[in-house]
């Protein structure tokens, strides 16, 4: 559980069950600041004197907010819309793609107003009825290490799990899931774990739960009956990376129980940067050594209207045919959405 050294509450936010309980949490800790908005200069109470500094601070400030605008992003390929539960994230991994629409905003933001959100979603699974609508809860965060206290997820599992035509999923790199273990989700709602090298956790991902850890999580959320999958990602092609997610793959299916009610999904992704991204991280972390070599990477444009430097075209074929090869080997009976 997520202790932030101060927390910003907006106006309006404390009029909020999420507020209340977030104040209720922390008003009695010494050690947690409470600051109350009159206004919306949040960076205003975020010390720091440079990039560096205002980083390490925003990382260990939480804000509670309510939503304002209910236009949800579209959030492909692994759902149609972004569910807009919360922003940022606790950890420090060094390569974080949310450096290029976050890099100004480090803090995590959680919105308040949750009910208001989740009708929004319902117009949604509305309008496309009868198809079904799946909507993604980390697009922009990671939300388990502030569920303790702010049940948000939760919420969201439950409504899904009453509705008819929608899907729910999150993904996380942390551990912190029994809040959610009771849940009346209905086999309505993936829940999706990061995993990784235990190279890339340790250079890369700082501040997050181990790679046991994150298993381990993953096979309580399988034993309360919620449907699983992995995302391998960012996949770094570095010397014996190949010996290494071979060992990744072989050491989660020794760790898998038998029988699984729902068959577990896979997405992989590689490792791609932005330049805004790269900039930002490499103020932050100037002593990374991220693999950010414009020449060795070849620009492709995304959706959402920036350009990424990717691995060049010979290198992804090599990566796709490694995991599609080992993932139908070890795993035959998973659901491998993409490898891209």
């Amino acid at each position: 559980m997520f202790v932030p050294k101060r927390i910003i509450f907006e106006k309006g936010a404390l009029n909020y069950p999420i507020g209340k309980n977030i104040y209720a949490e922390f008003k009695d800790n010494q050690r947690v600041e409470i600051i109350n908005l009159t206004n919306t200069k949040v960076k205003e109470h975020i010390p720091g004197e440079n990039i560096r500094e205002f980083y390490k601070e925003g990382k260990n400030t939480l804000v509670v907010g309510v939503k304002k605008g209910y236009k949800f992003q579209s959030c492909k390929p692994s759902a149609h819309w972004q569910l807009p539960l919360l922003s940022g994230c606790i950890g420090n991994c060094q390569y974080c793609y949310l450096n290029t629409n976050l890099g100004d905003k480090p803090f995590i933001k959680v919105n308040a107003n949750i009910n208001d959100i989740l009708e929004r979603a319902n117009k949604y699974m509305v309008e496309r009825k009868p198809e079904i609508t799946i909507f993604e809860g980390s697009s922009t965060s990671d939300p388990i290490p502030v569920e303790p206290y702010t049940n948000s997820l939760k919420t969201a599992i439950e409504f899904f799990g009453k509705s008819e035509y929608g899907r729910f999923r999150f993904v996380t790199k942390y551990d912190d899931v029994d809040t959610l273990l009771n849940a009346d989700h209905r086999g309505k709602t993936e829940a999706r774990f990061t995993i990784n090298t235990k190279k890339v956790i340790e250079s890369y991902e700082k501040r997050t739960g181990s790679r046991e850890k994150r298993i381990e999580a993953s096979v309580k959320m399988m034993e309360a009956g919620y449907p699983v999958g992995y995302i391998i990602a960012p996949v770094f092609m570095y010397e014996g990376w190949r010996d290494d997610y071979k060992n990744l793959l072989i050491y989660l299916k020794e760790k898998l129980p038998k029988n699984l009610k729902y068959p577990i999904t896979f997405e992989v992704i590689s490792h791609r940067y932005t330049t805004r991204a790269k900039n930002i991280i490499n103020e932050v972390f100037p002593d990374n050594t991220l693999p950010m070599n414009d020449e060795d990477r070849t620009y492709k444009y995304g959706q959402f209207g920036y350009g990424k430097y990717v691995y060049p075209k010979e290198d992804l074929a090599d990566m796709k045919e490694f995991f599609k090869t080992n993932l139908q080997e070890i795993f035959p009976d998973a659901d491998v959405k993409y490898i891209i």
